[in-house]
């Protein structure tokens, strides 16, 4: 891992940096444009120059820039490894020097160096196995969660059902994520090859996981927990109102999270040091249900024997992977407010992986 600050070179005096798809979250240039984008004004680059993209999945940004800048251009390549509303400080930023000089990776650096990152090399294709390892499920999952819960035409938090302790995280990462460009999460599923194998394992999990509840086969709905997790750290807050007693559930989602990690050979914290906030979050809830096994038995006990999730989870096992655009409307309204529960979330994991 590089220094968050770079030296400047003596060369970069007068050094221009012209941006186009440095976006919020791929607001300017998305990775599903970036092919058309670049063929349009690629070949005109300034002789010498440096080009880079800022996209979440690199595969199709390499590609094009390989078909469509000149020989002469040198392609360095990064990714802010976290939201628009996340602080960049100490956050991790890769840098892909895919054919550049030295000279010109270590003005790449230097510019970026103003977001106090941790700066990781990485090639392209590195980045888009560890960001499918650290994304691509996860976001799928709480989008799959909208989407089920949208179709069920209910806000989670206003019942009984969804309140206290793991279903405040699930909650607010899911209205998190669909607040930002949920489409571009969803995207990493089509644009990266490395997160497809990974998206239908996490919908084959979850089905597999379903059916088994449905035929009452108790110890086989706790295969996942043969994975190795580690701990991290949450912080409780809640949208909803919180009961007297908190309703048992399942946690399917998090069961076929850990069985598709299973079955896949990932072990999550192999990359924790390109790991998102979010994902760091997610892992904590996961670590919280399969690192007690007191708790775990019950979630599969309730899997089995308790009914008053079944609708949801047959809901959320048919939502696996389809994710939908109206969903994101549907909460619009409830996103001001968990987003201040939300940020106080990041911030304590932010300040507990800093001790």
């Amino acid at each position: 891992m590089a220094t968050t600050k770079a030296e400047v070179p003596s060369d970069m005096a007068g050094f221009t940096v012209g941006i186009i798809g440095m976006g919020d979250m791929g607001k300017i240039v998305e990775a599903a444009a970036i092919d058309r984008v670049v063929a349009q004004y690629g070949p005109s680059t300034k002789l010498g120059a440096i080009v880079g993209g800022q996209t979440s999945c690199k595969d199709p940004e390499i590609k094009a820039f390989e078909a469509h800048l000149p020989e002469d251009v040198d392609i360095v390549s990064c990714h802010s490894l976290h939201g628009p509303r996340v602080d960049p400080r100490d956050q991790p930023l890769v840098i892909i020097k895919h054919r550049s000089s030295a000279a010109s990776a270590q003005k790449v650096e230097t510019i970026l160096s103003c977001l106090n990152s941790k700066i990781v090399y990485l090639t392209a294709h590195e980045h888009d196995r560890i960001t499918a390892d650290t994304q691509a499920v996860t976001h799928a999952a709480f989008l799959s969660m909208g989407k089920a819960w949208h179709a069920s035409q209910e806000f989670p938090w206003e019942g009984a059902r969804y309140v206290g302790g793991i279903e405040n995280v699930k909650i607010n990462l899911m209205l998190r994520i669909y607040s930002q460009k949920w489409h571009v999460y969803a995207g990493l599923a089509i644009l990266n090859p490395e997160a497809r194998k990974q998206i239908a394992q996490y919908a084959e999990s979850t089905t597999e996981l379903y059916k088994l509840m449905l035929g009452a086969t108790s110890r086989s709905c706790g295969r996942a927990s043969t994975t190795r997790v580690t701990a991290c750290s949450g912080a409780p807050a809640s949208l909803g109102k919180m009961p007297e007693s908190l309703l048992p559930n399942n946690h399917l989602s998090l069961l076929a999270m850990v069985d598709c990690w299973s079955a896949l050979g990932i072990v999550p914290y192999d990359h924790m040091i390109c790991s998102t906030p979010l994902f760091r979050l997610w892992l904590g809830v996961t670590e919280t249900l399969f690192r007690n096994e007191q708790r775990l038995d019950e979630a599969i006990r309730v899997a089995i024997d308790d009914n008053t999730f079944r609708s949801d989870d047959l809901e959320f096992t048919f939502c696996c992977p389809r994710l939908g655009r109206a969903t994101a409307a549907f909460f619009e309204p409830r996103i001001a407010e968990a987003m201040e529960v939300g940020n106080a979330m990041v911030k304590a994991v932010l300040e507990s992986t800093k001790k």
